[in-house]
């Protein structure tokens, strides 16, 4: 039997939910609530963003992690989240070591670095 390869929907359903994962990580490890609506803002751009995207490049993002941490920071930024809890996130990042987050999460973290 052939394998059956998700089709489009599922591929962004499951780049929707691996962001959505990420924001939780992200505040989990800084100890504070997400800002819900402003998540759900941020899961809403990412797609809109990757959708405006020509196919092929579509297919890499999807493909190259790299590439979808470079989409992920984009959308936190034009979703406003680099801005909610902004002095509450700047007192805690001041000392990096003190935040307990893989280093992936320094792509959310510079909007924070002053």
């Amino acid at each position: 039997m052939p394998e059956v390869l998700p089709t489009s929907p599922d591929k962004f359903q499951a780049l929707k939910t691996e962001f959505r994962h990420h924001l939780e990580t992200f505040y989990a490890g800084l100890k504070l609530a997400p800002p819900y609506e402003s998540v759900e803002k941020a899961v809403r751009t990412l797609t809109t963003m990757v959708h405006g995207l020509p196919i092929e490049e579509q297919t890499r993002v999807l493909a190259d992690p790299v590439l979808r941490w470079r989409q992920f920071q984009r959308a936190f930024e034009a979703s406003g989240l680099a801005k909610k809890h902004r002095g509450i996130i700047v007192g805690l990042v001041r000392d990096r070591s003190a935040v307990s987050l893989p280093a992936e999460y320094d792509h959310f973290l510079e909007f924070f670095r002053v």
